[in-house]
C-alpha cells in the first residue's frame, strides 16, 4: 500500500508512475484506473487545499491500514507534492496581466443585417511576457463574455487550491 502511494506521488511529481503489470493480479483494469485517479486526486486536493489528516483518513471510506499508508506518504512527501503542483501551475504560462481596459458597445447593424442591436464588449489587455509588454484586444458578445468569466473563475479556483 505504501509502495503504491509512493509510486503515485512519483507520477504526480513527474517521475515514473506505478506500473499496472505489478498489480494486475490484485485489481482489474477498471479498478486500477479508478484507484490511480482516486489517489492522485486525493494527494492533489490534500496538499492544494491543506486538508487536515482526519479528513484525508475518512476520504473514500478507506479502512484504517490504507488510511495510515496514505497519511504516512502524504506527511513524508507533502513539500515535494506542493512544489510539483506549483511548478505545473507556473509552467502553464509565464505571462502576467499588467492592466486592462474595457468598453461596452452596441452594434446596431452589420454589412449582412440592417438591424442587429447586439451588445459587444471591447476588452484590451496589457500582458507582460518575458519582460515585454504586449497589448491584446478582443471583441466579445454576451455568450463569449460569459464563457470568459467562467474560465477565469475556474482558473482562480485552481490557483487558490495551490496556495
Amino acid at each position: 500500500e505504501g509502495r503504491l502511494c509512493h509510486r503515485v506521488v512519483d507520477g504526480l511529481c513527474g517521475r515514473e508512475p506505478p506500473c499496472r503489470s505489478d498489480y494486475s493480479t490484485t485489481w482489474s483494469l477498471e479498478e486500477w484506473l479508478q484507484l490511480l485517479d482516486f489517489l492522485t486526486s486525493l494527494f492533489r486536493l490534500a496538499v492544494g487545499n491543506d486538508i487536515p489528516d482526519e479528513e484525508v483518513s475518512g476520504a473514500g471510506g478507506a479502512n484504517h491500514s490504507h488510511a495510515d499508508a496514505v497519511l504516512s506518504v502524504l506527511r513524508g512527501r507533502w513539500e515535494e507534492i506542493r512544489r510539483a503542483l506549483l511548478d505545473r501551475t507556473s509552467s502553464i504560462s509565464s505571462a502576467t496581466l499588467q492592466d486592462f481596459d474595457w468598453q461596452l458597445k452596441l452594434a446596431l447593424s452589420s454589412d449582412k443585417i440592417s438591424s442587429l442591436n447586439t451588445p459587444l464588449l471591447s476588452l484590451c489587455l496589457d500582458v507582460r511576457e518575458n519582460g515585454a509588454l504586449r497589448p491584446i484586444t478582443m471583441e466579445l458578445n454576451r455568450e463569449e463574455v460569459s464563457t470568459l468569466i467562467s474560465s477565469l473563475e475556474a482558473a482562480n479556483k485552481v490557483v487558490l487550491q495551490l496556495k
